[in-house]
């Protein structure tokens, strides 16, 4: 059974920088897909970032362009969300995804899913 544990959330003022974990256990990720997603109180939860285990492929959403990072560190089984120039609107609870195959930015390609963790960006 796959199990993604994330940690790093919290709440910081506007401009300030988080750094998300994704801890994944329970299977061998050197082929998986991995994603961030968010979900803000009353609206769908929607894509962040993706990677691939190999070759470390990424994919961004537009509205975090030049802002997050993604990364993964095979040897932990651990992937991160770098959060730099954080905004009020970025304030979601933040989930870590995982999939042998599928589209990295597609929600419903995605079987694993963790707990979440809340980041609250203050103005």
């Amino acid at each position: 059974q796959v199990q993604l544990v994330e940690s790093g959330g919290g709440l910081v003022q506007a401009g300030s920088s988080l750094r998300l974990s994704c801890v994944a256990s329970g299977s061998t990720f050197s082929t998986y897909i991995m994603g961030w997603f968010r979900q803000a109180a009353g609206k769908e939860r929607e894509f962040v970032a993706g990677i691939r285990w190999s070759g470390g492929t990424t994919r961004y959403a537009d509205s975090v362009k030049g802002r997050f990072t993604i990364s993964r560190d095979n040897a932990k089984n651990t992937v991160y969300l770098q959060m730099n120039r954080l905004k009020p609107e970025d304030t979601a609870v933040y989930y870590c995804a995982a999939t042998q195959a599928g589209i990295i930015y597609y929600y419903n390609s995605y079987n694993y899913w963790g707990q979440g963790t809340q980041v609250t960006v203050s103005s």
